[in-house]
């Protein structure tokens, strides 16, 4: 067997491994370090399996996110027991603290909303918050097609913010406003109490296809520090800065959007999107930093490929 086909075969398996566990963990019991260190290395074996291209490009950063879910959901596998370990007061506290006795969420909703009824800036916020789901990946594929030169910078960008982020939900699992609110914390004897103006208007708008949307998409409720909604956000305002000024301002709209729709939805705190920010300009500064490993893990990567593919 001449090398290039073992090395072909072990990483296929690999990447069969990677893409199998996650699917099989409640089945298998397999351990969270197995199932994360297997789909971790999908984004590698793909590299040994198929020569680059945009294509595979485009399928080692879907393998990245392979990964980053199955580490995201599995907090909630058990979600009796990640209810027992969830955080909900310190945010709580630290937003009234900031918001003068009152959340900035509460004092938002009570000053322009109107209950049970959604004027068309609250459904513009709404929409920004759903479509977060493409925003990050939408920016790397741009810089994909657009600046190819700079996509491996943009998308180690992007997605390390992803993944740095999801350690905070396994450290400190922190509950979302609205889920305080559930708790009776958010309670203060003044109406209108907060409201998950994103379920309401999801029901109103999707109807019946509403729940299994959710379900599908919602993963794990009890995950809101740092808020990686606009962690990433920012991370991706910054790499579209760099392809240019109009792409920039856009990035940089859209960001300031959805933070505003985050604490007016009741989806996060301000704490949450310090804690965000806070990330998104970590992963910046330290590219730079971290640039000799990247081009060192690059290089090996690179490598195996070459024999790979002889």
């Amino acid at each position: 067997m001449r090398r290039s086909t073992a090395i072909r075969a072990a990483a296929s398996t690999v990447l069969a491994a990677g893409l199998a566990a996650p699917l099989l963990r409640r089945r298998l019991k397999l351990k969270p370090q197995v199932v994360i260190a297997a789909a971790a290395a999908t984004p590698f074996a793909v590299t040994a399996v198929v020569p680059r291209s945009r294509k595979r490009d485009v399928a080692v950063c879907a393998l990245q996110m392979w990964a980053y879910l199955a580490t995201y959901q599995m907090p909630n596998d058990d979600p009796e027991a990640l209810r027992r370990r969830v955080r909900v007061e310190y945010p709580v506290r630290f937003d009234r603290f900031i918001g003068a006795g009152t959340t900035p969420t509460m004092r938002l909703q009570r000053a322009f909303g109107t209950p049970g009824r959604f004027a068309r800036w609250e459904k513009l916020l709404v929409w920004s918050h759903w479509l977060w789901f493409a925003f990050p990946h939408g920016t790397v594929a741009y810089v994909l097609l657009r600046r190819r030169e700079g996509f491996g910078r943009a998308a180690a960008q992007v997605y390390a913010t992803f993944d740095l982020g999801v350690i905070g939900y396994w450290a400190i699992p922190t509950a979302p406003p609205w889920y305080a609110a559930e708790q009776g914390l958010m309670e203060d004897g003044r109406t209108p109490e907060l409201r998950r103006m994103m379920v309401e208007y999801g029901e109103q708008f999707w109807k019946s296809g509403w729940a299994p949307l959710y379900g599908f998409l919602g993963g794990n409720p009890l995950a809101a520090m740092p808020s990686l909604h606009f962690a990433t956000s920012v991370t991706a305002a910054h790499v579209l800065s760099d392809t240019g000024r109009v792409a920039g301002v856009l990035g940089w709209s859209y960001a300031a959007t959805l933070g505003l729709a985050l604490v007016y939805l009741g989806e996060h705190y301000v704490m949450d999107l310090a804690a965000g920010l806070a990330l998104a300009e970590t992963v910046r500064r330290g590219t730079p930093v971290t640039a000799p490993f990247a081009r060192r893990l690059s290089r090996a990567v690179q490598a195996i490929e070459a024999q790979a593919h002889v």
